[in-house]
C-alpha cells in the first residue's frame, strides 16, 4: 500500500491525490497536522533523499522563521525543524515499497508506479 504524506489544503498534494485517485491507484494519506509525524519516518525520509531535498525552502512556513531559525541550517537543524513544523516539508511525500518520492510531477509518478 502506498502511503501519501503531506497537509489537506496543499495544492501539490491535492494534484497528487487527484492523479493518483484518476489512476486507479490506491493509497493511504497521511496529513502531517493532524496525524503528526515522528522522528524515525523523517529519519528515513532523510537517509533515503537527503535533509536538502526535503526541507521546503521556498514556502511561506520557511520564511516565517526568524532568521536565528534559517541562520546556519545543517542535517541535525533541518531535521529538528521539520519535526517542529512538518509544513516545512516539501510536499507530498510518496512512499512506496521501493522508494520514496517528493515532490510531485505525473511523468515521476508515472514512472514509478
Amino acid at each position: 500500500m502506498l502511503t501519501l504524506y503531506g497537509i489537506k489544503n496543499c495544492d501539490t498534494v491535492k494534484k497528487a491525490r487527484l492523479w493518483l485517485e484518476t489512476q486507479g491507484i490506491a493509497y493511504r494519506f497521511h496529513d502531517f497536522r493532524k496525524d503528526g509525524l515522528d522522528s524515525a519516518l523523517l529519519e528515513h525520509w532523510e537517509a533515503e533523499l537527503g535533509w536538502e531535498a526535503l526541507l521546503n525552502r521556498r514556502g511561506t512556513s520557511w520564511r516565517k522563521l526568524e532568521e536565528s531559525q534559517r541562520a546556519g541550517v545543517d542535517r541535525s537543524k533541518a531535521l529538528a525543524l521539520m519535526l517542529a513544523q512538518p509544513s516545512l516539508i516539501k510536499r507530498p511525500v510518496l512512499a512506496t515499497p521501493t522508494k520514496v518520492l517528493v515532490g510531485f510531477t505525473a511523468e515521476d509518478y508515472a514512472n514509478e508506479l
